[in-house]
């Protein structure tokens, strides 16, 4: 039997080729995403050591205790504790730091990466020798005084640097202008992934994010063969234990890697869902190309069974012959994944986010992972084809067509269909009205889809017949030919369901994305423009700084300004909940902000005096007039406050209005500004406007100005990635779909060969063949795209539902413009599919077809 399936497989080997690719691109995702995954976090692990290789203790300040005496407020990491540890044994250097952060403008003015992480700055504190071994200089000289900065050479890239230039950048106020004197080179994996650097001289350092005299850090060297352990505590031995603490080298190499691959560890999951998807989809190729390479030998089954084959030895053959596809698809694809690694980095590196680069690392896992998943999912799919072929009796082989099934496995399969059906569309509906966005409920959507579409590939063989012979209008437009390929695509329902089970799929998936996409980003648009009355937000970028509030008087005597709100953005503790709260000038809110009030106003905001969103006024029971005790900001004590007015959920006021003065009073940035507000003159919008506010700015990198529409749309930003997995997972769907189509096609040519010959034979020329073979071809790809509409639009309006409760605005809206290309393209991929099938059956000469038996 080993034999018979190698023979089998070398005898089919073309019509396994679809197979084949099927697997191998599956197999390439998962092997390709692991070995990429590895690679990074080893060039990571890499960069990080190679930052950290010549510090073996690194002594940093502890943060002062509340209520500390003022000497303890200021850095214990001085001059002369620098002194002390250069005395302790083991250690070789000293190399004192004073590091921060600092966000850059582009030469252009526009502001670079800004984010947690993203933007170190230091003090270029040079050592005996008149460098800096931590930046070694590239080009230019170190910064000397106040007024003079050097960067790294992805920042020169990045920001289109000079010597020589004048760099805007801002620490965590005003914005400050310094002159580029220097270019330096690091391995910080901070500033290797996509941040910038920002380097000052030493003094400048220490007071921008110490204070004079003091540091942030002190990194100690050790001398040849001392143990960092050992050292660090030798060190610890030193300082004072309130005010310092010690970390080796390698802990903090470690702790680098770590953060760095937290930060990136999201762009495994896009390539496995990839993965996923076509390992899922290309099962079903796999099941139907089994299926009908059994049904094409089925004489040649019979006779095994005839001469003393077991059912047990025919099973295993096909098992076998699946084996084997498994195991060259599966290497296949880990040769290609390896191509896929090596590419991943530029494809999911940005401007703003750049990868490290190293060499591709081949551990066991990805090895493993191709081999079980190649030849887990082929012989599972096997499975179901290699017992049928275990039933062939030897009767079978007297035969000459094969037999359609039974009505009993025909009301089987109906009524398991059915149950599926009615099982998931209950789940689905009755998830409709819960409006509720819990896991819990989401969970319970994901599975009524799982089972609706199980119940359309259940039932897409009963209903291939009646949905096809309805399309039969549009193919008898084709004459003959139209009749022929309907005839063709109704003889084996069975065939034609599982060749457009894998439309059916990527269709379903594809359509139900675009639509709950699509409601989603117009909901977001609606619900960010129903709350903003303001032409312009100015926000800060950071989370941790705010806009200084001279910002604010700058804005409001720009020219075109007719109103510049300030609004601080604090916490609200109440009833064990952390809420938002706004504080907004009572003046000027309504003048920024479209508020709905079901009640009071927001004219009485004062201290002591709050207004809530309809959402939190039910949460906690209270109504205009009413008191609630909530804990503003830092406070850590709870005091009453008087309700003054409901208005409807707003996402720019947040969950409460208060006073600005008192709860910028009580915010963690005392007195600070989160957003402004601007009304223009006429409510004019232009680039000019635009520039006049960033002026008022300072153009600091911190801060962003958007105009209404700019801030509707990031509003909606989380959606493009939506629509990005959407089309591609609908690019690697029709890629399949598209194997599949041609897989059956080209064996039901080669079935049909007789047939195709008797046609030529009376009068049909070569065109007509190539036409009825496109038109099946299209009538198949038509039934798939239409059944996986009608589950994707069914299971988006469920789950939409759900969205409605988080998301009052959400309303279903059909990308028509979308489901039509949708369509259009599956039917494209039906005609391309039918191409090489089609000339082949042209090809055909009739005498010899006549004459094959």
């Amino acid at each position: 039997m080993l034999k018979t399936a190698l023979r089998n497989l070398l005898a089919h080997k073309a019509r396994q080729l679809m197979t084949l690719l099927a697997v191998c691109l599956g197999v390439a995702f998962v092997s390709g995403t692991l070995v990429f995954a590895d690679s990074t976090a080893e060039a990571h692990r890499a960069a990080a050591s190679k930052s950290f290789a010549d510090i073996a203790v690194s002594v940093t300040a502890k943060e002062p205790p509340p209520g500390a005496p003022a000497h303890q407020q200021t850095s214990a990491l001085d001059d002369a504790l620098a002194r002390k540890l250069a005395a302790v044994p083991g250690v070789a250097a000293v190399r004192p730091s004073a590091d921060g952060t600092a966000a850059l403008n582009a030469a252009d003015g526009t502001p670079l990466r800004v984010g947690p992480g993203a933007n170190p700055a230091a003090g270029y504190v040079p050592g005996k020798d008149g460098k800096d071994s931590r930046y070694p200089l590239a080009e230019g000289r170190a910064p000397a005084n106040s007024g003079e900065l050097a960067v790294d050479r992805g920042t020169v890239a990045a920001g289109h640097f000079r010597l020589g230039d004048t760099i805007t950048l801002a620490i965590d106020g005003p914005v400050m202008t310094k002159r580029l004197v220097g270019i330096v080179t690091t391995e910080d994996t901070r500033v290797t992934a996509g941040g910038t650097l920002a380097l000052f001289d030493k003094a400048t350092a220490q007071k921008l994010f110490a204070s004079p005299g003091h540091y942030t850090g002190i990194d100690l060297s050790a001398a040849p063969g001392t143990d960092q352990s050992a050292l660090s505590r030798r060190v610890t031995d030193v300082l004072p234990a309130d005010r310092a603490e010690a970390t080796t080298g390698a802990a903090q190499a470690a702790q680098q890697a770590l953060l760095v691959d937290t930060l990136t560890r999201g762009y495994e999951k896009l390539p496995l869902v990839f993965a996923g998807v076509s390992l899922f989809i290309g099962s079903f190729l796999i099941i139907n190309t089994f299926t009908m390479l059994v049904s094409r030998r089925t004489r040649e089954i019979a006779l095994l069974r005839a001469i003393g084959a077991t059912r047990r030895q025919v099973s295993r053959s096909v098992l076998l012959e699946a084996l084997l596809v498994g195991l060259v698809a599966s290497a296949a694809g880990f040769l290609l994944g390896l191509g896929i690694a090596s590419v991943l980095p530029d494809i999911l590196s940005t401007d703003a986010n750049t990868l490290p680069q190293g060499p591709l690392v081949t551990g066991p896992r990805p090895v493993v992972a191709a081999l079980g998943v190649g030849v887990g999912v082929t012989v599972l799919a096997a499975w179901l084809p290699s017992r049928k072929a275990a039933k062939v009796a030897p009767i079978e082989a007297m035969r000459t067509t094969e037999q359609p099934p039974s009505a009993k496995r025909s009301r089987i399969r109906g009524a398991a269909g059915l149950a599926l059906l009615v099982l998931g569309a209950g789940v689905l509906v009755s998830l409709s009205g819960a409006k509720d966005a819990s896991a819990k409920n989401l969970q319970n959507a994901m599975v009524g889809c799982a089972l609706l579409v199980a119940a359309l590939i259940v039932l897409a063989p009963l209903l291939a017949s009646p949905m096809i012979r309805l399309t039969g209008r549009l193919t008898g437009r084709f004459g003959i030919t139209g009749h022929l390929a309907q005839q063709n695509a109704l003889r084996d329902p069975r065939r034609t369901a599982a060749t457009a089970a894998t439309l059916l799929i990527s269709t379903a998936l594809v359509a139900g994305l675009a639509v709950i996409g699509n409601s989603t980003r117009q909901a977001l648009d609606r619900q960010a423009a129903a709350g903003l009355g303001a032409d312009y937000v100015i926000s800060s970028r950071a989370s941790t700084t705010g806009i200084d509030p001279a910002a604010v008087r700058r804005v409001a005597d720009t020219s075109g300004v007719r109103t510049a709100s300030a609004v601080t953005d604090s916490t609200l503790s109440i009833g064990g909940s952390v809420r938002e709260i706004s504080g907004v000038d009572p003046r000027t809110v309504h003048d920024v902000m479209k508020l709905d009030f079901v009640s009071g106003s927001a004219k009485e905001l004062g201290p002591g005096r709050v207004a809530v969103s309809s959402t939190l006024a039910r949460a906690n029971g209270v109504t205009t007039g009413g008191h609630l005790d909530v804990a503003l900001g830092r406070n850590q004590e709870s005091r009453k406050y008087t309700v003054v007015g409901v208005y409807k959920d707003n996402p720019v006021a947040h969950d409460a209005l208060g006073a600005r003065t008192e709860v910028a009073h009580d915010s963690y940035l005392p007195g600070s500004v989160q957003r402004i507000l601007v009304r223009t003159d006429g409510g004019a919008v232009s680039k000019t406007t635009e520039d006049r506010l960033r002026t008022a700015v300072g153009n600091s990198p911190l801060l962003k100005v958007q105009d209404r529409e700019q801030f509707v749309h990031e509003a909606a930003g989380t959606m493009g990635d939506l629509l990005t997995l959407m089309y591609a997972m609908l690019a690697l769907g029709s890629v399949i779909a598209a194997l599949g189509i041609m897989n059956t096609l080209a064996m039901s040519v080669a079935e049909r060969t007789r047939e195709i010959g008797a046609l030529r034979a009376i009068g049909m020329d070569r065109s007509g063949i190539r036409r009825m073979i496109r038109t099946e071809a299209v009538t198949v790809a038509a039934f798939g795209t239409l059944l996986g509409l009608a589950g994707g639009l069914f299971g988006a309006w469920a789950v939409g539902s759900l969205a409605n409760g988080a998301m009052p605005q959400y309303s279903l809206a059909l990308p028509w413009g979308t489901l039509l290309l949708l369509c259009l393209l599956s039917l494209t991929i039906g005609a391309l599919a039918a191409t090489v099938p089609a000339r082949r059956a042209a090809a055909l000469s009739p005498l010899e077809a006549v004459a094959e038996d």
